[in-house]
């Protein structure tokens, strides 16, 4: 039975100070991407993809829009399709048309998005949409039993928010929810030049900045902390050797930022960092290893050559 939502609520609110706790006494500091979400988190992102340096989006959709019936003709009918963070329901969108069987579910932690994302797809499609706000894998462990092939969609290059390790486990969890007739379609970003890639991730209008300094907003908000988001500034920078683009916030000052709720004083000298993001980029080849590493079997591939965008179908 689907968690109700005013548990799930409570869940995230306590494993969000968890990790607001274990990120903010770890050598280096760091804070989760996963917690950016928050309704003005979401609203931040939905502008981020709409400016000219993030190209991630747009590749995707081009891709999506073209090769949209194909990829549900590849995966088979009729179909339940689940997606894992599904930002506004955008993507998803240009699936059912494609569908005769109309039920959805969507799972993310961000209530906001998945309020965004049924709305959308209710007005727009005669559709059953079910919400579990939850982290992936408790989302995936969460779902009804079913008698429909399933495609599970992992769209934006979300899937280089994870290290590749992790990101082998995530797959490996996500295969063994699946059944073998079941499909995954990922959406991945590929190496290209580091100007593009850092473009991406420090855009001149300043909005990627603020997504970033949100993390430490909703900290003051949920938790009772005193930030100071002047004191703090947005760095984005290429890791060659990780392949990622890593975002951080960079103390500007000596301070200490108390945090109430967690009953926590958290030094910084000026200089030190907290890292929030990191954005793996691959190649086509390594990321096939990744997929197949994890029990997936390529069932098809569509590539945006022009934005080094890959969309891969994955027979669990």
């Amino acid at each position: 039975m689907p968690t109700p939502p005013s548990a799930a609520r409570a869940i995230c609110n306590t494993a969000f100070a968890e990790m607001v706790r274990a990120g903010l006494c770890a050598r280096p500091k760091e804070l989760q991407p996963t917690y950016f979400y928050d309704a003005l988190g979401s609203a931040l992102f939905d502008a981020i993809m709409r400016l000219p340096e993030y190209t991630i989006t747009r590749a995707e959709t081009t891709l999506l829009r073209a090769h949209g019936r194909e990829i549900i003709r590849a995966a088979g009918v009729p179909l339940e399709l689940i997606e894992l963070g599904p930002g506004n329901g955008e993507k998803l969108a240009l699936f059912l048309q494609h569908c005769t069987n109309k039920r959805v579910h969507l799972i993310d932690v961000s209530a906001a998005a998945l309020e965004s994302a049924r709305t959308r797809l209710r007005q727009s499609f005669d559709v059953e949409v079910s919400v579990c706000e939850a982290k992936f894998d408790d989302g995936l462990a969460a779902l009804p039993q079913s008698k429909c092939k399933r495609l599970v969609l992992f769209l934006g290059s979300n899937i280089g928010n994870f290290t590749p390790p992790e990101a082998a486990d995530f797959l490996r969890i996500v295969h063994g929810s699946l059944l073998p007739a079941d499909m995954l379609l990922l959406g991945v970003d590929l190496v290209k030049a580091q100007q593009k890639l850092l473009a991406a991730y420090d855009d001149p209008l300043g909005v990627t900045a603020a997504f970033n300094k949100n993390i430490l907003l909703r900290i003051n908000r949920e938790l009772g902390a005193n930030f100071d988001l002047l004191a703090f500034d947005h760095r984005a920078v290429w890791n060659a050797d990780a392949s990622r683009v890593e975002m951080h916030l960079v103390s500007l000052l000596d301070q200490t930022v108390h945090i109430s709720g967690l009953k926590l004083d958290v030094p910084f000298v000026a200089g030190e960092t907290i890292w929030t993001e990191s954005s793996h980029k691959y190649t086509e080849n390594a990321f096939r290893d990744l997929v197949e590493k994890a029990g997936f079997r390529f069932a098809g591939r569509w590539v945006n050559e022009e934005q080094s965008f890959l969309e891969v179908l994955a027979r669990a």
